[in-house]
């Protein structure tokens, strides 16, 4: 193969399970009232969806045991009743293998032991802190920017897409030059509103980018993470391809929204901000956690398909059931925490599944803490008086994405007086 033209499998199970009534959120930050109610019903409740029964997932326990049943797959394309369902387009551009290749999110063990064994290598936790200098070095970039300009500032557009986004970048070893060509592209790409002829164009045209990219990896080697697979693994062109573009997605995209709206959830909570900007060093990864925990961005939930039958608590979920373990209703399970619904920054640290659970738990989980961390910390030290500069009802969120966030988010801050 001399070239890519296939969008990688992980694409297609971006798209949602759920029907919109369990979706469309409150408000900005609380769940959709139906949501709510099943939530206070029980753990697990059987609904239907597009002429289809699935379950949904809202108790924290229930979901932790499930996500870690081997009986549970992340791969749609074993269920027979699934992949018929498809059209026979997406079948020809989601599950061939060349479509399919490094998508470990959607494969099961051994295939998917094999990629996590040698991600793992370049995800440890030493690794991530030793990046801790650079990420510092992008967050001062990025204020400085906004500082010259001077307020006010899009928030979105000025520091939290390009910060992950440089990040990820650098630690894949993308050339800087390239850098703005995703972050436009991983937005269409995670938009539920993005039809299917949108989603393989540029699902194809990042495939195509990275293809090329591999290959000036495999011919000139460099201290980057795309480097080090292509000359100290097994990996094929395809491979490399299809992982490197579900990290950068991935690395860039969720972090983009935790940024954005957990500035959000601090300007909407004067107290709590006061009292992080008093104690930066003693709450921050308290803060970081709770906003990881209040926010839940992964809108859709996670998906899983049972290969088998499961019996959990009085429920039988049958062999080719879909299974879909709610992020923010199981983050506000009030048996893992009081008052689940109250933003706290100095929260004791809790159980949460924004990073998931099991053999599929977010590799890049601690980079993320980290850009969160050093991001707000240098948000709120170096932009006194933080706010918002337009009325809270004119921010808008994303309401056709699969990972929930705001579109914009104008702020400004208090400009010291040049003397002189």
């Amino acid at each position: 193969m001399t070239t890519a033209s296939k969008p990688d499998a992980a694409l297609e199970a971006m798209r949602p399970v759920l029907p919109s009534d369990l979706m469309d959120r409150a408000n900005t930050f609380h769940p959709a009232p139906r949501l709510a109610r099943l939530s206070e019903a029980g753990p697990i409740h059987r609904v239907e969806h597009d002429d289809e029964q699935l379950w949904l997932v809202t108790g924290q326990d229930t979901a932790r045991t499930l996500l870690a049943d081997p009986r549970m797959s992340a791969d749609r394309f074993k269920v027979e009743r699934l992949r018929d369902k498809l059209s026979a387009e997406m079948r020809d551009k989601f599950a061939d293998a060349e479509s399919r290749a490094g998508s470990f999110i959607t494969t099961d063990p051994p295939e998917h032991t094999r990629y996590r064994r040698l991600l793992a290598r370049q995800f440890t936790m030493r690794r991530m802190r030793a990046l801790t200098a650079q990420i510092e070095e992008i967050v001062a970039g990025r204020i400085d920017a906004m500082i010259a300009a001077g307020p006010p500032s899009d928030l979105i557009r000025d520091f939290a897409l390009p910060v992950p986004s440089l990040v990820i970048c650098e630690l894949l070893g993308v050339p800087v030059a390239d850098r703005g060509l995703f972050q436009d592209d991983t937005i269409e790409l995670l938009d539920l509103a993005t039809d299917l002829e949108g989603l393989i164009e540029v699902g194809t045209r990042m495939h195509r980018y990275m293809w090329g990219l591999v290959q000036q990896k495999r011919a000139h080697r460099e201290d980057d993470l795309l480097s080090e697979l292509a000359h100290t693994s097994d990996m094929s062109d395809d491979e490399m391809v299809g992982l490197a573009n579900l990290l950068l997605i991935a690395g860039h995209e969720t972090t983009t929204n935790m940024l954005g709206l957990g500035v959000l959830a601090l300007l909407d909570h004067g107290d709590q901000l006061e009292a992080l900007r008093d104690d930066p060093g003693g709450l921050m990864e308290t803060a970081v956690e709770e906003m990881l925990r209040y926010l839940s961005i992964v809108d859709t939930g996670i998906v899983r398909y049972a290969l088998e039958d499961i019996e959990i608590g009085d429920v039988t979920i049958n062999e080719g059931d879909t299974v879909m373990c709610s992020v923010i209703a199981t983050n506000r399970d009030p048996a893992e925490c009081e008052e689940p619904h109250r933003f706290r920054v100095d929260r004791p640290r809790s159980r949460h599944l924004s990073f998931g659970h099991g053999v599929h738990q977010c590799l890049g989980n601690e980079l993320a803490r980290i850009e969160m961390s050093v991001s707000f910390r240098e948000l709120l030290r170096r932009l006194p008086g933080i706010r918002l500069a337009v009325p809270a009802e004119e921010v808008h969120v994303r309401t056709t994405s699969t990972i929930f966030g705001v579109r914009h988010l104008p702020i400004t801050w208090d400009v010291e007086e040049k003397i002189g």
